[in-house]
């Protein structure tokens, strides 16, 4: 079930013209070295010694510095978001948290060895686009975007697109499949998720 955002004076428009590239650049640059960061910080955990709770402490800290994991949650419930009444969003948010974490360290197995390199950076309407090739042992070379929410004044990573598939749409993609063969019932969906944790434990 759960797998795997004109008319001015000429004088005014030419600044307009020559600040945007400026004011573009330093955006992504800042991005790419938020995900930079961000990305030694997760191979750190990844490839580096300790015990399997410590490993899940320390990425925990990692997300929760790196990703808007509330507002990727709420993108995640969509519509259902509305629907659902403040002790269900509070309930649904905690889980998604465990799920996400959970989900992400029950493979560093299977990336251990993982490593990363930078690609192109860009905006995309408000958001930072930052591309890098995530590489590991044994396997073919993965291209990964990474989507940075303000990245100028607090960068947060709000989704993650790996060969061209959004995480979190896919994610947003499956819980509604599954509260529309549950007749929308969002109690149903968060005892789902704490099957998910609890099995995962």
């Amino acid at each position: 079930m759960i797998h795997r955002r004109h008319f001015l004076p000429l004088a005014a428009v030419t600044g307009v013209t020559l600040a945007a590239p400026r004011a573009f650049a330093q955006s992504t640059e800042k991005a790419a070295a938020f995900v930079k960061s961000t990305g030694d910080k997760l191979v750190a955990v990844v490839n580096g010694p300790g015990s399997a709770s410590q490993k899940r402490a320390d990425m925990t800290r990692v997300i929760d510095s790196a990703v808007d994991v509330d507002g990727v949650g709420r993108f995640c419930l969509g519509r259902y978001w509305r629907q659902a009444n403040p002790q269900q969003q509070k309930a649904y948010l905690q889980l998604f948290h465990e799920v996400l974490v959970t989900n992400i360290t029950s493979k560093l197995g299977e990336y251990q060895g993982v490593s990363f390199t930078m690609g192109r950076s860009r905006m995309q309407d408000d958001n930072a686009v930052v591309s890098t090739t995530v590489t590991r042992p044994n396997n073919a070379p993965t291209a990964v975007d990474w989507i940075i929410a303000d990245p100028n004044s607090g960068p947060r990573i709000v989704d993650v697109v790996a060969e061209g598939t959004s995480l979190r749409l896919t994610q947003r993609s499956d819980y509604a499949s599954y509260l529309v063969h549950n007749n929308n019932n969002i109690d149903a969906l968060i005892t789902a998720m704490k099957n998910q944790v609890s099995q995962s434990g």
